[in-house]
């Protein structure tokens, strides 16, 4: 999960930054702010991995603030100026998005910032949150059976418990390490706790899991060569 802020001193910027958030499901925006200085003191106190940061606000800009953020905080740059963006780039900015930005463009924005985060040395993931009708519950993937689609619904079994998020299987495949392995094409199943591999499916304390026929070599190939 990617901790977030958004600053901006224009309100109507921060709700569509919002907007588009929720439906993010690797990213939680925590906080949003309309002066530059309180958000600055927020990253000071409280981790945050990236930043949606507007360039032309009054008393200090974007520019002049990312220069002063831990070299760990990643910038999303957000302007309705186009101007702007050779700056941007030369501060090393994950992404540029000109304003006004629909969903999908927010959207990849975000993927670049996912996929520049999980390549960091030393930050190997060990669990995501599931947005579910509670909230956003913390799953350790030690404790993360498998991941079943039903429809626009992904069932997460866990060891003592289940959760059910409106979300794709491709969607949270692209948040789970290598160890899960797709069995079929509504299965994602955590290798690391299978007891036993049959080629028709997959045990895993007492739990089956189905493998399909189009996926039973690659499945296989996974535990011989493990």
């Amino acid at each position: 999960m990617i901790n977030s802020i958004a600053i901006d001193d224009e309100n109507m910027a921060l709700e569509v930054i919002k907007s588009h958030a929720s439906k993010v499901p690797f990213l939680e925006l925590r906080a949003t702010f309309t002066d530059a200085v309180e958000g600055l003191e927020y990253i000071k106190a409280n981790p945050v991995d990236l930043i949606f940061l507007d360039i032309n606000m009054p008393d200090i800009s974007g520019v002049e603030l990312a220069a002063l953020l831990p070299k760990e905080t990643q910038v999303i740059f957000t302007t309705a100026y186009s101007d702007y963006a050779v700056q941007g780039f030369e501060l090393d900015a994950i992404d540029y998005l000109l304003k006004p930005f629909n969903l999908v463009r927010f959207l990849k924005a975000c993927q670049k910032a996912q996929e520049w985060i999980q390549l960091q040395p030393g930050n190997k993931q060990q669990s995501l949150y599931i947005k579910t009708s509670d909230g956003q519950v913390k799953v350790k993937f030690k404790d993360l059976f498998c991941c079943e689609a039903t429809g626009n619904y992904v069932t997460f079994h866990l060891r003592n418990d289940k959760l059910i998020s409106r979300i794709t299987l491709l969607e949270i495949e692209k948040e789970l390490p290598s160890s899960f392995i797709r069995t079929h094409r509504s299965y994602i199943v955590n290798s690391e706790l299978v007891d036993k591999a049959e080629r028709h499916q997959l045990i895993l304390e007492g739990q089956s899991f189905p493998i399909s026929l189009s996926f039973v070599d690659e499945v296989m190939g996974h535990f011989e060569n493990s």
